[in-house]
């Protein structure tokens, strides 16, 4: 059983070197590791020249971080397929932990493993599926007592709806499964968070395999990524999960959940909107919102960004320290 890894990239020449080193010291070595150049301007040529013996390097014209992973995975020709982001870091032991799940259960289609974020080289303490509620590992089929190993045998979308703990970077698939299927979602390209589509094609698709125990993947934490925005991850999340309720039959058994699910999102973008006084924001994305699915808060806020800009920062410090209040008064 082969694997390749896949790491697409855009102008991370600085952070590049460290992500290879962590591939490159996994204890089952890859069989190929492909780097997938998505029109880099920095020095990404001079740092991949480093490592041309060990890497082999695809370059494009700039298409977005989806179209990378794909050329990717059509370019190798292994068994198995591991992403991993140019600004992520893997434990030793991932791809080893990883192969252990298809030589486990042969059928698995997709696994993840857990991860931690990274900030400034500080590996934090608490992992993603930690933070998961206790539901969400209802049903999980495990290799034995004991065991990191686990399947989940039944559908994971509504669950993923809620909550949603696999990452690319934390993603090993069946190739030609993974190709079967459509792959990496590119019509939701350019969109922040573009990779929950494609986590919510998978979990149509079990068996689906993770690994739980120690997490195995580092999220680094930088001035150049979207995770950090709550605001663009709610707003970008919301039109993923209209895209998939508009594009995929299959998910109509979660309608009512995926339409909950974007208004709940797009309340917590205005929230957020409203914090830090982008009242243009706000109204915009009431615009968005069914009026019976607004809130009285909600549309206090939105009466307030509809103000004339002298009386509406007064008005909207008022309401804010209303709030506040309120929550104090409830602890």
């Amino acid at each position: 059983m082969s694997v390749g890894v896949v790491i697409p990239t855009y102008n991370r020449a600085a952070l590049l070197p460290a992500t290879l080193d962590a591939v490159l010291a996994q204890t089952l070595p890859p069989d190929e590791i492909i780097v997938v150049d998505d029109g880099s301007q920095d020095d990404t040529d001079a740092v991949l020249r480093r490592y041309a013996s060990k890497v082999r390097h695809v370059r494009i014209a700039n298409s977005g971080d989806l179209v990378a992973r794909n050329i990717g995975v059509r370019a190798t020709k292994c068994d198995l397929v591991a992403f991993c982001d140019s600004d992520d870091l893997w434990r030793p032991g991932f791809l080893a932990a990883m192969a252990s799940l298809w030589q486990a259960e042969p059928k698995t289609r997709c696994g993840y493993a857990d991860f931690v974020t990274v900030h400034d080289g500080k590996w934090s303490s608490t992992s993603k599926f930690s933070s998961a509620p206790a539901e969400f590992w209802r049903g999980l089929r495990t290799a034995g007592s004991g065991t990191a190993l686990g399947w989940f045998d039944e559908p994971l979308v509504d669950r993923l709806v809620a909550f949603q703990p696999f990452f690319p970077s934390c993603m090993v698939a069946d190739r030609a499964f993974f190709l079967s299927v459509g792959g990496w979602d590119e019509a939701v390209s350019r969109i922040v968070g573009t990779d929950f589509a494609t986590a919510l094609r998978m979990a149509e698709h079990p068996p689906l395999g993770v690994v739980r125990g120690a997490p195995l993947v580092g999220i680094r934490k930088h001035g150049g990524g979207f995770s950090a925005d709550v605001q663009a991850m709610n707003l970008g999340d919301s039109r993923i999960l209209e895209h998939v309720l508009a594009t995929r039959p299959s998910v109509a058994p979660y309608a009512g959940l995926i339409r909950d699910s974007i208004v709940d999102r797009r309340l917590g973008a205005l929230d957020t909107a409203f914090a830090r006084g982008d009242f243009q924001a706000v109204r915009d994305i009431r615009a968005m919102i069914p009026s019976q699915k607004l809130p009285l808060t909600s549309r206090a806020k939105s009466w307030v960004a509809s103000l004339p800009a002298p009386l509406r920062r007064g008005v909207a410090m008022s309401l804010l320290a209303a709030g506040s209040a309120t929550a104090r008064r409830r602890r």
